[in-house]
């Protein structure tokens, strides 16, 4: 899939889905995935998350399903509120740095 597809679902699957089943306030997130819209710059600290838990199913190599799933509630269920409270107070200097670099690529 390519950015072009990927976002013709957004636009022709997901967005009518959204608007027709989800009448109320929501969030669309996006993670870093190449295809995605170029536009969609890494600012969610989610991201630092899941790179937590790739590093930990990377470390632990699972050899099947119900490993992995054991590696990946595990890591999950070991992030603390401090760590997320750390990434949320980043969001002024990843901001920052996005003007700083005019809306290029960051360190984060």
């Amino acid at each position: 899939m390519d950015q072009f597809a990927y976002v013709k679902i957004l636009e022709e699957v997901t967005l009518p889905y959204a608007e027709e089943d989800m009448p109320l306030k929501w969030v669309f997130q996006q993670d870093n995935d190449p295809k995605h819209t170029t536009q969609s710059l890494d600012l969610n600290p989610i991201e630092n998350l899941w790179g937590d838990i790739k590093n930990a199913v990377s470390e632990a190599k699972p050899r099947n399903v119900n490993e992995l799933w054991n590696v990946v509630k595990e890591s999950w269920s070991g992030i603390t509120a401090e760590r997320c409270h750390k990434l949320v107070d980043s969001m002024p200097h990843r901001c920052e740095a996005v003007i700083k670099n005019c809306g290029h690529t960051t360190k984060y």
